[in-house]
């Protein structure tokens, strides 16, 4: 019997492993990239250290996708954080918990592992064709722009793997969501998703304070309250504390017009010690120095408290309650080329149980095309591989049943 062809679209995380799923299940497994290598953004993530998952309790871990938890735990069930550690391991790579429980391989960069994930999809006999860039969905057949010309396919089922909108030039372009829309799929707009924020800083605070780290802060929003650390930009303000708010603030700059992030610039002190620190400060100094000296602020946190207010006249307990919670008015997200991820894509009403498109039987979806979002903390990468072998193993299914 002729054997099933399949095509995946698509070669970072959530294509790559669909591919290794399936080139065990007896079928002929061709991956289609774009780009002139693969998993260009899976390498990007990588060379600060390749945050692979989270190590926190499971149950926890899983409520961190949001409303898109119920369609995705069954995915992160049978590709749990740990299974995805013992995964890494076979191919080499050994893991460790760092200290804020995130999952990294020793190794900490991102190519060794895909070195040798590559290696094991060769052997597999998997075929990788890079430069292939697909342009259009005809009855059954995919077209695409190749260095030779186009070139049209007629797979058995198809895995699509093309990512969400956020660093286009490294491939997630987000160019796809026209042709299936015209294909009756229905796709949420994209918005940026672990993003920073556009603040009117004046033109002093911006020229002296950019690039500058603000550390050891609480903030506060719908999201919850986080602390660590945030940096000012010439735009406004990013960075991995900003990103744990980002979804609850874009979203209220969309339905309100506004979003203010709650800052508590010494979240080691209460405010009633902070009042008395101000106060017990020499009246010689100038305000600046008594909140360097007896409060212990730095120059950013001090501009930053003359940035969102003038403390002309205010009181010790005024400041002291203005320093607990200092409100950032936030102007709109960052564009979406520079964000982390990206919101929307195929909506789950798009799609079955399966990961099939109920409006193209035979073609499947995987990774951040589809419709949700987490949190920098490996819960990204962790769901584009678990989506992907969820996919994958459906698609084997599906052919198996004859297609139906």
């Amino acid at each position: 019997m002729r054997r099933k062809q399949v095509a995946i679209i698509g070669a970072g995380p959530a294509g790559l492993m669909a591919a290794e799923e399936l080139s065990s299940s007896g079928v002929d497994v061709t991956v289609y990239e774009a780009m002139p290598t693969v998993a260009r953004k899976f390498l990007m993530a990588g060379k600060s250290g390749l945050n692979i998952t989270h190590g926190e309790d499971y149950a926890l871990f899983t409520t961190r996708y949001g409303a898109s938890q119920p369609r995705l735990k069954q995915a992160l069930d049978r590709f749990t954080p740990s299974m995805l550690r013992d995964w890494a391991h076979a191919l080499g790579q050994e893991t460790f918990v760092g200290t804020s429980g995130r999952v990294f391989p020793r190794a900490m960069k991102a190519s060794p592992l895909l070195r040798a994930w590559l290696g094991r999809l060769a052997s597999d006999g998997v075929e990788i064709r890079t430069r292939h860039r697909w342009i259009g969905l005809g009855d059954g057949t995919f077209l695409f722009e190749t260095p030779t010309g186009p070139l049209e396919i007629r797979p058995d089922a198809v895995l699509l793997a093309l990512g969400g909108a956020s660093w286009p030039r490294l491939g997630s372009t987000g160019e796809w969501v026209e042709e299936l829309r015209n294909a009756g799929v229905d796709v949420a707009d994209f918005q940026p998703a672990n993003c920073g924020f556009d603040v009117a800083w004046s033109d002093h605070f911006r020229d002296r304070f950019a690039g500058e780290p603000v550390k050891s802060v609480t903030t506060t929003s719908s999201a919850g309250r986080f602390e660590g650390e945030f940096v000012v930009t010439r735009h406004g303000v990013e960075g991995s504390l900003i990103y744990a708010h980002s979804a609850a603030l874009r979203d209220s700059l969309s339905a309100t017009g506004q979003a203010v992030l709650t800052i508590d610039l010494a979240p080691g002190r209460s405010e009633e010690r902070i009042e008395r620190d101000l106060a017990r400060g020499s009246s010689k100094d100038s305000l600046s120095n008594r909140l360097r000296k007896s409060v212990g602020l730095p120059p950013v946190k001090v501009a930053l408290l003359r940035e969102c207010g003038s403390l002309a006249g205010m009181s010790a307990s005024q400041i002291a309650r203005l320093i607990k919670a200092l409100p950032l008015s936030l102007d709109a997200p960052r564009p979406i080329a520079e964000a982390i991820s990206s919101a929307g894509g195929i909506r789950w009403e798009g799609i079955d149980d399966d990961y099939m498109l109920r409006a193209r039987p035979g073609v499947f979806v995987a990774g951040e095309m589809l419709d949700w979002e987490a949190p920098t903390g490996g819960y990204l990468l962790t769901a584009c591989f678990a989506t992907g072998k969820a996919a994958s193993n459906a698609l084997s299914k599906w052919l198996a049943h004859g297609c139906t």
